[in-house]
């Protein structure tokens, strides 16, 4: 049985276990152990200790976990320490800025792994110059299985104000992400966690411009963004009159009131459908 598309991936400090324990029974469909920016320089090595405790076996949703800066003396040891452990879902690299970034880091960890095969990877391009090579990143090694945005250390980069000023990066990685066959890419943490009718609103337009799903830094924030990228009744019952129709007749057609489909409307409407299956 495939297994639902995630919708929300829940950050938590690596050094704080008791609220890891919390967040992996908050309804978070992944949840993204933080090693770097949200841990303090003095308390890296408890954090990876307390981490690679948890990882030691599986756990209820998977659990990624970002590494320190690539560019550091830190990651290489989050990497010997997490990488060959049951628990580990995933990878998620910080400030990538390169394809030969992604391949290093997939064969250091498939050279660590029991099985051989490096964990899931996933990139993050929260700069300049990681946006601008973000199809080659997206499209540098078979392990890679995201590409998404931090858009905090983007917005310092760039010197953006306005959020509308993201907009052009934030397209960028959703097309390479597509270009490469990868997932679409979740939209990037809302920082205000009071904000809720922000939050949603956010979600409404991520949506929009081709996002699944969000990042998220307090369980408070997951039903909205949930409730914001699962299909509303009315376009589950379009999906199913174009899917029924698909399958009655193959080829371009037009429905009785006036709607042309073809081979992409039909994928577009299984896509939406393929999220009805989650529980609600």
């Amino acid at each position: 049985m495939t297994p639902p598309t995630p919708l929300t991936w829940l950050y938590v400090p690596g050094d704080r276990p008791r609220v890891v324990a919390k967040a992996l029974v908050c309804g978070a469909d992944v949840v993204i152990v933080d090693l770097e920016d949200a841990v303090a320089p003095e308390r890296k090595a408890y954090a990876r200790e307390a981490t690679a405790d948890l990882l030691s076996c599986r756990q209820p949703v998977p659990v990624h976990v970002r590494v320190n800066a690539l560019d550091g003396p830190l990651a290489a040891r989050d990497l010997e320490a997490i990488a060959p452990l049951p628990g580990l879902a995933g990878l998620r690299l910080p400030k990538v800025t390169s394809p030969a970034q992604v391949t290093r880091i997939a064969a250091a960890t498939a050279r660590a792994s029991v099985s051989g095969a490096a964990p899931g990877l996933y990139a993050l391009l929260e700069t300049a110059l990681g946006v601008e090579h973000a199809y080659a990143i997206a499209a540098a090694h078979p392990s890679l299985r995201g590409i998404s945005l931090g858009e905090s250390d983007l917005r310092a980069d760039l010197g953006v104000r306005e959020d509308a000023g993201l907009d052009w990066s934030r397209s960028r990685v959703i097309v390479a992400a597509r270009a490469a066959r990868l997932p679409p890419p979740p939209q990037s943490v809302h920082p205000d966690i009071r904000d809720l009718e922000g939050l949603a609103a956010s979600c409404t337009r991520g949506r929009g411009l081709g996002f699944l799903g969000r990042a998220a830094i307090h369980p408070r924030q997951l039903p909205i963004i949930e409730r914001a990228y699962l299909p509303t009744q009315r376009e589950i019952e379009e999906a199913e009159t174009i899917v029924k129709a698909a399958t009655r007749e193959r080829g371009a057609q037009a429905l009785p009131d006036g709607r042309f489909i073809d081979a992409a409307v039909v994928a577009a409407a299984q896509r939406t459908l393929s999220l009805t299956s989650r529980n609600r």
